[in-house]
């Protein structure tokens, strides 16, 4: 049973919660990276939709950055 969403699932199955974690029978843990090193004029945004990050200008979110470094 997932801890988060409360359904159950076959033995030796893998899934994807609301929380966007990948779970099998035994653990679960994020199914995204989390940026660390952009540039400074960036901000690193969650898109839960997506389950991912999304990093762009802090002054035009539809210009996308470079990621340098990300963890997960």
């Amino acid at each position: 049973q997932d801890d988060v969403d409360k359904t159950w699932h076959p033995l030796g199955s893998r899934w994807r919660n609301s929380k966007c974690m990948e779970c099998d029978c035994s653990s679960c843990c994020a199914a995204y990276s989390s940026p660390r090193k952009f540039p400074s004029d960036c901000v690193s945004v969650f898109d839960p939709k997506a389950c991912k990050y999304i990093v762009h200008k802090k002054n035009d979110p539809s210009e996308l950055c470079p990621i340098f470094a990300a963890v997960g």
